[in-house]
C-alpha cells in the first residue's frame, strides 16, 4: 500500500513539472537578459572576435545617470543666462 501511494505521488509530481516550466517561461526578463536580447539584435550578423568584442562593449554600457546629464548640459549652456539658460537646461536634461 505505501508503495502505491508513493508511485501515485510520484506520478503527480511529474505530472505538474509542465506547469512549472510554463510559469517560468512566462516570467518578466531582468534587466540583464533584456540587455542580453537587445545586444543580441543589435550584433546581427557580427561573427567571432568581432561579435564578442561588440557583445562585451554592448552589455558592459552603462545608461547615463542625471548627475551624468547635468554635467553634460551645465557644459553645454556656457554663455546663456536667465530664461533662455531654464529652457535650455529643461530640454536638455528631459532628453
Amino acid at each position: 500500500m505505501k508503495t502505491l501511494l508513493s508511485v501515485i505521488a510520484l506520478c503527480l509530481g511529474c505530472l505538474s513539472l509542465p506547469a512549472i516550466a510554463a510559469d517560468a517561461a512566462s516570467a518578466p526578463l531582468g534587466k540583464q537578459q533584456n540587455k542580453m536580447t537587445t545586444c543580441n539584435a543589435d550584433a546581427g550578423d557580427k561573427k567571432g572576435d568581432e561579435r564578442k568584442a561588440f557583445m562585451k562593449e554592448c552589455l558592459s554600457a552603462k545608461k547615463p545617470t542625471q548627475q551624468d546629464k547635468m554635467k553634460t548640459c551645465n557644459a553645454d549652456a556656457k554663455g546663456k543666462k536667465g530664461d533662455e539658460r531654464k529652457a535650455f537646461m529643461k530640454s536638455c536634461l528631459s532628453a
